[in-house]
């Protein structure tokens, strides 16, 4: 492969930070996650908005949660259809293979492909509703999210959809076959939660998405 780069010299340096460090000083519980397998507790589904660090507010350590970032901390309906499903296959795996016991859905403020998605909605994006747009059509999991909030003022809509987000993606785990059946036998548990990365608080749904309360 051709035209590839070194690894810029600021994350060379954190790294041999990190290794002379954390590592060093947790090196046995690194082997021993190397040696055994990973057993983490949760799934995380949370956006690739690099400014939600869910380990970071979680406190979580390396093996603890099992983690999938996409544009909007999106999950589509169930599809067999034969397809490649990146998303669908990180699901897939957590709940049948690692059998985590919590899966979570983390939404956010000020998120970029909310935003994108009311503004195609509501024809502000003509360019997101052409075929050859990767983000259009991932964003178009949302259109029903975004059909419970259109006739709310403006501007309660987007903070309101950045709240749909997460409940369309949960109303779309429960598709997912595995994913209702491990449920229903309760063994595992679906949360949602929207992170204010302002105020750095957390609100989670309640009662089927009709309340948020705060954590």
């Amino acid at each position: 492969m051709h035209n590839l780069s070194p690894l810029p010299q600021y994350l060379i340096k954190r790294y041999h930070g990190w290794k002379a460090t954390s590592y060093n000083e947790n090196r046995a519980w690194f082997r021993r996650l190397a040696t055994e397998g990973q057993r983490p507790r949760a799934m995380v589904i949370s956006c690739c908005d690099s400014r939600v660090h869910v380990t970071s507010i979680f406190g979580a350590d390396s093996g603890e949660f099992f983690i999938h970032r996409n544009i909007a901390n999106l999950v589509p309906a169930y599809a067999p259809d034969g397809l490649q499903h990146g998303t669908s296959a990180a699901v897939e795996y957590a709940v049948a293979a690692l059998k985590v016991a919590h899966l979570i859905v983390v939404g956010h403020t000020s998120c970029g492909g909310v935003a994108g998605c009311h503004a195609m909605c509501s024809g502000a994006a003509p360019e997101l509703e052409e075929k050859t747009s990767f983000v259009g059509r991932w964003m178009d999991i949302l259109r029903p999210g975004y059909d419970r909030v259109k006739d709310l003022p403006e501007d309660d809509q987007v903070p309101a959809l950045e709240r749909e987000a997460v409940l369309v993606s949960l109303e779309n785990l429960m598709t997912f076959p595995f994913v209702r059946s491990a449920v229903e036998a309760g063994e595992m548990s679906l949360h949602g939660i929207v992170h204010d990365i302002t105020e750095g608080t957390l609100v989670q749904a309640e009662d089927g998405g009709k309340r948020w309360v705060s954590v």
